[in-house]
């Protein structure tokens, strides 16, 4: 009797349990009201920083214009506080108004990329920061099965998880700070020029020594001696 009773409630508990299963893998909602990109990070919580960051540099506000304005698809990588707290002291600090805007950029593609798109993407990525053709602001995926590894010349990254997608904007969690190349890579110092031969310079003849000085000295006296016997001997003959 109990299993009867019990049976017509067994396919409902099956669907319940698979349904919470599947909104625990789904990234959270946006909030309510228009696309804000600070609003998504603050209900994922840990991006204090970046947060702080887009809202200085005025990215946040372009981010929402863009995305409320137009059709135009984004992908942004957004580093925790933990990851920005591993970075060198000073190193954020350090930055220029100009260079944390473009810092911000660099975690920004102009296109809307799914997980699956970094299978086939081309590289080097184009981010908002500037063209990475010219070595300033390179961006490379690499793929091993479901790992997407993030190159910048400087560190590597990888994709920890999905915060958030609309099919126009997704926002991918990255363990490192996605650090550009032309703002903290240490330029090759440059090879040194080959050293010129010295000019050929004639050797002096070496001074005379203290022994060839004396020995001259010596052989003069002899001389005058010599001299003086041959005078007395030609005088005693004449006498």
């Amino acid at each position: 009797m109990r299993k009867q009773l019990l049976s017509p409630f067994v396919p409902f508990l099956m669907f319940f349990l698979y349904s919470s299963t599947t909104v625990a893998q789904t990234p959270s909602p946006a909030p309510s009201g228009p696309t804000n990109i600070t609003a998504i990070l603050e209900k994922a919580g840990q991006f204090t920083t970046l947060i702080r960051l887009m809202k200085s540099t005025q990215e946040a506000d372009q981010i929402n214009t863009q995305l409320n304005n137009s059709n135009q698809g984004l992908t942004v990588f957004a580093p925790p506080d933990n990851a920005f707290a591993n970075l060198k002291a000073g190193a954020l600090n350090s930055l220029s108004d100009q260079q944390k805007v473009q810092l911000v950029q660099f975690h920004i593609i102009p296109n809307f990329l799914s997980m699956s798109s970094f299978q086939t993407v081309s590289n080097p990525l184009r981010t908002q920061a500037g063209n990475s053709a010219d070595g300033e602001f390179p961006l490379n995926v690499t793929t091993s099965g479901n790992q997407v590894n993030i190159t910048t010349g400087v560190n590597t990254a990888t994709v920890a998880n999905t915060i958030f997608t609309d099919g126009q904007l997704v926002v991918y969690q990255v363990d490192q700070v996605l650090l550009p190349l032309d703002l903290f890579g240490t330029a090759a110092a440059p090879a040194p020029a080959p050293s010129k031969p010295d000019k050929d310079v004639p050797a002096k003849a070496p001074a005379g020594s203290k022994e060839d000085a004396s020995a001259d000295a010596s052989g003069a006296t002899i001389a005058t001696v010599s001299v003086s016997l041959v005078l007395i001997a030609a005088i005693s003959l004449k006498l």
